[in-house]
């Protein structure tokens, strides 16, 4: 028998995902269908939305080849029925406490920061950039961990140096990068291109580094289509960008710059993020969503 969530000690909640504590190696890592926008978790969830970015997760961490904090197959008989499909055992680290992002397109906070210093995250740039143009090379971008309700901030290499010291901090330099170029030769071969993604990780009693939190998916990744890219405009993207245009967009009545809370999503924004997300999924994975709700997909994972 299946043991339920009130058998875990619940330990904290983000913006999508909440934490159990199961024992002295593991934790209950559960996906919710809140999502976020504008340092807002909305009132409004997206059905199944917890289920996608689990299954995307488990996904890119079995592809990838890198050292993963998951402890289990999804379908462990450690996990609640309440939340299978949509939570993992995961092996208990100590975090890293900045998000880690790699970028190999100028786009959102970093083409602000571009436009206003010629610079991201202190590294230098050409001139002559512009909306999600393809950078050179690949740029590792830190940025804070904000509480919910707060803003990430970007920060430089220096800053993350200072507080990880010199060998670990180049260590989850170079493996940020890495696994973003993994991941973009991966995401392209299935017809989308890998904007940007911000990666977590923590390190085990032994010290190593591993990947962590959830990875790759339409909430911490920009994915824009092959056969539409064209650096000058704001490229579409596979993530809340539904969400986001609504909120800003006159239908909403809502106001960015004030503190109140954003309204509720109307069906059809709902309904499109939704089927966003699963497309994403599908088209990298090459596997049926359904497939992942029958639990077919999870033997071998």
């Amino acid at each position: 028998m299946r043991p339920t969530l009130a058998d875990y000690t619940h330990l904290s909640s983000g913006k999508v995902r909440d934490l159990y504590d199961i024992d002295e190696h593991s934790l209950l890592m559960v996906a919710s269908d809140r999502i976020s926008a504008y340092d807002h978790v909305l009132n409004t969830p997206i059905p199944d939305k917890g289920r996608i970015l689990t299954a995307m997760s488990v996904y890119f961490f079995s592809e990838l080849g890198v050292p993963h904090h998951l402890a289990s197959a999804p379908d462990d008989e450690r996990i609640p029925e309440e939340v299978l499909g949509r939570a993992l055992i995961v092996k208990k680290l100590s975090m890293i406490p900045f998000e880690c992002v790699a970028r190999g397109y100028l786009t959102g906070s970093a083409l602000k920061d571009y436009r206003e210093t010629g610079t991201v995250c202190g590294i230098a740039l050409p001139d002559g950039l512009t909306e999600a143009s393809k950078l050179e090379e690949a740029v590792f971008t830190p940025a804070t961990k904000a509480d919910v309700g707060d803003h990430d901030e970007n920060i430089s290499f220096a800053a993350v140096v200072d507080r990880l010291g010199e060998e670990l901090a180049h260590k989850v330099r170079e493996e940020t990068l890495d696994i973003y170029l993994r991941a973009s030769s991966l995401t392209e071969a299935r017809g989308l291109l890998l904007a940007d993604t911000k990666f977590e990780f923590g390190v085990d009693s032994a010290g190593n580094l591993i990947l962590a939190d959830e990875v790759l998916t339409p909430d911490s990744s920009r994915f824009w289509t092959v056969a539409d890219y064209e650096p000058g405009k704001v490229q579409p993207s596979f993530d809340k960008q539904f969400v986001r245009d609504w909120l800003t967009g006159p239908e909403s009545g809502w106001d960015r710059s004030s503190d109140a809370q954003p309204p509720e999503l109307p069906e059809d924004v709902v309904d499109a993020t939704r089927k966003r997300y699963i497309e994403a999924y599908e088209r990298i994975s090459g596997l049926q969503f359904d497939d992942w709700l029958g639990e077919s997909a999870w033997r071998g994972a």
